[in-house]
């Protein structure tokens, strides 16, 4: 976690409304894709964001792990919210197949080229689908949420060791799983 971010959290848990405002305002868009991605309704992510973010400023004063993450530590809640909402709703997350990838403003792919783009895209949802759920988790924050290392163990609740030794295990499964021809993450 940033200094900035430090000082920002500090300052919310000594009551700064602002303070926590800007801090709400850098990890409201991470918090809302994290949740939308696994419910894919925008009105029920919305609904989840929220109660993520109120959870988060009754429990402010947990947070207080040195050199902690707050963006994991918020990340973690709206995780728990959303596996008991689909618990609850009987709903599973959203396959990694279904992930579709938006083109820029002015890119335009070829039909060939969108045509790999989604076999291997299938191959790769076919390859995760297989791992376990432990390494699909680690797969997605790690290659699809863009998360550290350490952003990742806590999510996980687990050392930055350990989520390596689980990110080593899956891509190897995986390329072992899949055709030469999905492109693989390094």
């Amino acid at each position: 976690m940033t200094n900035e971010v430090s000082a920002l959290v500090a300052r919310a848990q000594a009551g700064d409304v602002e303070a926590f405002g800007l801090v709400y305002d850098r990890y409201f868009d991470q918090v809302f894709r994290f949740i939308y991605r696994r419910v894919m309704d925008r009105q029920v992510a919305e609904d989840l964001t929220s109660e993520t973010w109120l959870r988060a400023l009754r429990n402010l004063s947990a947070f207080r792990r040195p050199g902690g993450d707050f963006g994991a530590w918020v990340t973690t809640i709206a995780r728990n919210l959303t596996v008991n909402h689909m618990q609850s709703h009987q709903r599973r997350e959203r396959p990694v197949a279904e992930v579709r990838d938006t083109v820029s403003a002015g890119e335009v792919a070829g039909p060939e080229a969108l045509a790999v783009q989604q076999l291997t895209r299938e191959a790769l949802a076919e390859g995760i689908a297989q791992l376990s759920p432990v390494q699909r988790q680690c797969i997605t924050l790690r290659y699809l949420r863009e998360l550290s290392i350490e952003e990742t163990a806590q999510v996980l609740g687990k050392t930055p060791s350990a989520v390596k030794a689980v990110q080593h295990k899956a891509l190897r499964a995986l390329r072992g799983l899949l055709s030469t021809t999905a492109v693989m993450p390094a």
